[in-house]
């Protein structure tokens, strides 16, 4: 199949998937990261937000990607400007995860840029060193999990995500605003952590190594195999199946601690790759693993759109 026919279907999946976004009371946060803003932690409620707009040292970011039908019928993904533009969290900046914060020369979407050049875009949008950023977006928080994500990954911590996202924020009677807000240029020092990223050669070798989970975050029927949307069906041998989607409720909201946790065991230690189509949805996992408390979790980054193009990569279907 055609590079562009699994990546239309990949837009698909994002847009089945902004349909399931989900409203929980969501109970203390463990403290998990070496780093993290001991008042802001890694995810914060609407009433929180609205009370800490005006802080001086806060960054917020909607990072919403916008998914609309091309000529053909299929899907495409664009910068979410357009979401932003009818209306966002007052003092908010825009993240424009598509063009702006994503490697456009690569062949696969949301391919990563070079840790400086992520810092450096990151430093445009006002993140520096000494400040503090509120990610949200207008889906299921998959997005903004993966700009999330992406922060971690160059060694900046003091971030968190708005739970339920701007679904949240409005259906709480939060005012909108349509001015756009554009902060003052910051310097944002890159500490990588490499280990934070997988790519092919990891996950092929993690198939035959039981000291290693690989976590499909894709819906259960292309895990399965009954559907197929990539060059081809079913998931990478060894793979256990924790869809995004189940981790937020109908509000968009994430589930309560402990219903997560049920959904990823007790292994805290043990090193763990999630994926799904292009690493939007795996970043969901991911940020989730991590709240729990595991220490040793990866995206694989460009997923299945290069896994399943490459026959030499296995993959397999789940028989009933």
């Amino acid at each position: 199949m055609p590079f562009h026919h699994s990546v239309k279907k990949f837009f698909i999946l994002i847009a089945s998937l902004a349909l399931l976004s989900a409203c929980s009371t969501i109970k203390p946060e463990p403290a998990v990261t070496v780093g993290v803003d001991p008042v802001l932690g890694t995810l914060v409620t609407t009433e929180w937000l609205s009370q800490h707009l005006d802080d001086p040292d806060l960054v917020v970011l909607d990072c919403s990607v916008h998914i609309e039908m091309d000529e053909t019928g299929g899907f495409r993904t664009v910068n979410g400007r357009s979401i932003y533009d009818n209306g966002h969290i007052p003092s908010a900046g825009f993240a424009d995860l598509v063009d702006e914060l994503s490697d456009g020369d690569s062949p696969f979407q949301f391919s990563l840029l070079t840790p400086e050049q992520f810092s450096l875009a990151m430093g445009a949008l006002g993140v520096g060193d000494n400040t503090r950023v509120v990610l949200y977006d207008g889906y299921s928080s998959a997005w903004a999990a993966r700009v999330w994500w992406m922060l971690r990954w160059i060694g900046f911590d003091r971030v968190a995500i708005l739970d339920g996202g701007l679904k949240a924020w409005t259906a709480d009677g939060l005012p909108l605003s349509t001015e756009a807000v554009n902060r003052p240029a910051q310097k944002l020092t890159p500490v990588l952590r490499p280990q934070l990223v997988a790519d092919r050669d990891e996950v092929f070798a993690a198939i035959d190594n039981g000291a290693v989970s690989l976590i499909d975050a894709m819906p259960a029927s292309h895990f399965k195999g009954d559907m197929v949307l990539y060059d081809r069906t079913g998931h990478i041998p060894g793979a256990s199946n924790i869809p995004a989607s189940e981790l937020v409720d109908e509000s968009g909201r994430y589930r309560p601690v402990d219903e997560l946790a049920a959904l990823f065991g007790d292994e805290h230690g043990n090193r763990a790759i999630t994926y799904c189509g292009g690493g939007i949805s795996a970043s969901s996992n991911a940020f989730i693993m991590t709240r729990l408390g595991f220490t040793d979790v990866a995206v694989y980054i460009a997923s299945l759109q290069e896994w399943a193009a490459d026959f030499n990569n296995p993959m397999e279907t789940t028989t009933p």
